[in-house]
């Protein structure tokens, strides 16, 4: 029931998506308490970005769960910022992350909801 999605202007190889995806995985799991077999992450490459009128490396996350503590989103941007650190040259002055709850009757999974 966790996604998230990962916006970007920084390309990364096959092998780096497929990296950056795993550990990105795994730390959503591990932050929020949920089994990993719940947790989507996606990696778009959006070559045309810019942010503070520049287009030097940056990125736009979207963090979705059930039940997403509020109090614990200032902890989700740090992990979530160097995270992306540590898989691309991306300073956590240059992401934007949005954090949203969904109410369980709002996300649907295997033909039904939550």
């Amino acid at each position: 029931m966790p996604y998230l999605a990962i916006k970007t202007n920084v390309k990364l190889s096959p092998d780096q998506r497929k990296e950056l995806l795993r550990d990105a995985s795994q730390t959503v799991s591990t932050r929020l308490g949920k089994p990993e077999k719940y947790v989507m992450i996606s990696y778009t490459h959006c070559a045309d970005m810019s942010f503070a009128g520049s287009d030097a490396p940056l990125a736009y996350l979207e963090l979705k769960s059930i039940g997403l503590p509020e109090a614990e989103t200032a902890t989700l941007a740090n992990t979530l910022s160097q995270l992306l650190a540590l898989h691309m040259p991306v300073h956590a002055s240059r992401v934007y992350i949005e954090f949203s709850s969904a109410e369980r009757h709002l996300w649907g999974w295997n033909s039904g909801t939550f």
